[in-house]
């Protein structure tokens, strides 16, 4: 007999896996669209090369610091209300940038989505582990979600382009608002609150500490007018800072991110390869329009077509990354996906260094689908290694880490290309961008094989769990 009370229990479950995936979407898609409206934003408003990556930057620096917070206020206040929110913020934000009239007012607007990104990342995730809290169930539902990012990463730059073409950058940002107004009239009636008697830990000190070492290194990387002394005292300030915010988890009760846990040399591992595909791959999308167009002599809405070569791996690929790193184990694994990802950028390169324009064009596709197919590898299975690798009882905080990670190695990979690329005008300026993100790349083979273990099996967990 067929049981009409599990199919509308499905039915609830695809509908809430979709209303929270839309979260995901939005936070996604607002970096990646960005990134192909750069020049238009950075023609209107003035930017140079650094204040361009700066529109960027304070996105994910804000998003970095508040997700620090984010966590323990929706355990304590409720991750549905933690996420509703997240998502006024967000919304609001979406129209002061749309607004905006000058630099400074779109820096701001973007700091306070980052805001909102991160609440509204937070309160999904929580609501996910609560609605479904059966653990087939919440995998099911996660990789959904995780499709659902995939489409926004991959589709993004195209969207992206195609609405500052046709509309003017602007519309980028106010086109969240649909979807803001749907996640606020969606979530209440479909997501039950969920919230932790007590919550976690806020601190407001770490808070500080971890978003002043990422603004004082990001400055000292993208201030090319300042002298080398104030340079020098950003990043002697960054370094302070850092080493503040490590003694005070180390010295914590109640950490936010434990040291002890993430010293292990497998997790190091993970933090090292999540860092270095930001590198080899995630900076390098920002500033592949601007040498589509310096290179190939393309529209912003030709750019964001071309860029699916190194985003649409992201959809179609993860999947057999699955397999592979079943079979290969995580050492050789990660090995491959990070130099195929150093071999894209070494096209790259070679494509920034032609003078040919017809090997330019090949080189230059060649190289974003090799990045994007090394990308597709290994960006999704990362997260997993974490979780593995992590004592059952740090699981939260190892996602955290993974997150916070991703968000900061995004930041800072952004602001060190930018430092290299002089001028965007010619050419052969890329190469050196390209040439770092390929050693960022190469570090991720590096520490791929000196700190994974070479095999997933349980024997390194519990070496971590006893650390």
């Amino acid at each position: 007999m067929h049981d009409r009370s599990s199919d509308v229990a499905h039915e609830r479950s695809t509908l809430i896996t979709f209303v929270l995936g839309l979260g995901a979407f939005l936070i996604l898609f607002d970096v990646t669209a960005v990134v192909v409206a750069m020049p238009g934003i950075a023609g209107d408003l003035g930017f140079a090369i650094a204040g361009s990556a700066w529109v960027i930057d304070a996105y994910s620096l804000a998003l970095t610091g508040a997700l620090l917070a984010s966590g323990a206020l929706a355990d304590r206040f409720g991750r549905r209300r933690a996420m509703l929110a997240g998502n006024v913020v967000f919304l609001l934000a979406s129209i002061a940038c749309g607004a905006a009239t000058n630099g400074p007012l779109l820096l701001a607007a973007r700091m306070l989505q980052g805001v909102g990104a991160a609440f509204l990342s937070t309160g999904a995730i929580a609501l996910v582990a609560g609605a479904f809290p059966h653990q087939g169930q919440r995998a099911r539902a996660f990789g959904t979600i995780g499709m659902i990012s995939g489409v926004a990463m991959a589709l993004g730059p195209t969207l992206g382009g195609l609405l500052a073409a046709w509309f003017g950058w602007r519309w980028i940002f106010y086109a969240n608002i649909p979807f803001c107004l749907t996640l606020a009239f969606a979530v209440p009636r479909v997501v039950a609150e969920t919230h932790q008697p007590g919550g976690g830990p806020l601190d407001p000190v770490g808070i500080v500490l971890l978003t002043l070492s990422l603004g004082f290194a990001i400055d000292a990387l993208l201030r090319h007018d300042a002298s080398p002394i104030v340079r020098a005292a950003d990043l002697i300030a960054s370094a302070a800072t850092a080493i503040g915010f490590v003694r005070q988890q180390w010295r914590s009760r109640d950490p936010v991110l434990d040291p002890r846990v993430f010293a292990a040399p497998p997790m190091i591992g993970v933090a090292t390869s999540l860092t270095s595909i930001q590198f080899g791959y995630w900076a390098v999308l920002v500033y592949l329009p601007l040498f589509l167009s310096t290179g190939l002599h393309v529209s912003m809405e030709v750019a964001g077509v071309a860029l699916l070569a190194a985003t649409l791996p992201m959809l179609l690929v993860p999947l057999l990354g699955g397999r592979f790193v079943t079979q290969w184990g995580w050492r050789r694994f990660f090995m491959i996906a990070s130099g195929i990802i150093a071999a894209g950028d070494v096209l790259l390169v070679i494509a920034a260094l032609s003078a040919d324009a017809g090997l330019r064009g090949i080189a230059t596709a060649a190289g974003m689908l090799t990045i994007g197919i090394g990308a597709a590898l290994a960006n999704p299975q990362l997260g997993s290694v974490a979780l593995a690798l992590a004592p059952p009882a740090q699981a939260g905080m190892a996602s955290a880490m993974t997150m916070i990670v991703r968000q900061a190695g995004f930041a800072i990979s952004i602001a060190a290309l930018g430092a290299t690329l002089a001028t965007t005008d010619l050419t052969p300026a890329f190469a050196a961008p390209f040439v770092l993100a390929m050693f960022g790349a190469i570090a991720g083979v590096v520490a791929a094989a000196v700190l994974f273990p070479a095999a997933e099996t349980g024997t390194m967990k519990s070496r971590v769990e006893q650390r």
